[in-house]
């Protein structure tokens, strides 16, 4: 029966370990997607540059731009 028990602790240990190991890659890549949230250019920011672009380009030609 002891025999029983210390298999039983031992697979438990390795569970938990398991549990931990997973814990810390979870972590690692919620850190990384945070990176990449905070590096990327927002679409609506990109959208506003683009169109005041072109404005200013179609204003210059209006006023006889060369």
């Amino acid at each position: 029966m002891e025999v029983g028990f210390t298999e039983q602790r031992g697979q438990l240990a390795l569970l938990v370990q398991r549990g931990d190991q997973t814990d810390k890659k979870l972590d690692e890549h919620e850190a990384r997607i945070d990176a990449l949230e905070r590096a990327r250019w927002p679409l609506p920011s990109l959208a506003a540059l683009t169109s005041l672009s072109a404005l200013g380009v179609a204003l210059w030609q209006a006023l006889g731009g060369r």
